[in-house]
């Protein structure tokens, strides 16, 4: 749910309420009772970050041929010395020897 700030025009008191979209506006301040509370507009301190978004994935052209060429020329595994099929790091044969 947002949190909606409003400000009492009769004592200039500034409060914070959460509320779902479908509330009504308060209009009764917290401060000094009177109905001369009004929703103020303020900033979001909505951010979207990471990758996914716009400005750091979609806006790269060119960023998915990059990484198919990567993988296309990335090298095959080295054969291992004891048996000639497996890499070296997992080989159970190499990792004995």
């Amino acid at each position: 749910m947002p949190i909606y700030e409003y400000r009492c025009e009769d004592c200039g008191h500034e409060f914070e309420v959460i509320q779902r979209f479908s509330d009504e506006p308060i209009s009764v301040c917290e401060g000094c009772g009177k109905e001369k509370a009004k929703r103020l507009i303020s900033q979001t301190s909505f951010v979207l970050k990471g990758s996914g978004w716009y400005a750091t994935d979609y806006g790269r052209k060119g960023a998915n041929k990059e990484k198919e060429t990567r993988s296309e020329s990335s090298s095959p595994p080295a054969p291992c010395a004891a048996s000639g099929s497996c890499d070296a790091g997992s080989c159970p044969k190499a990792a004995g020897a």
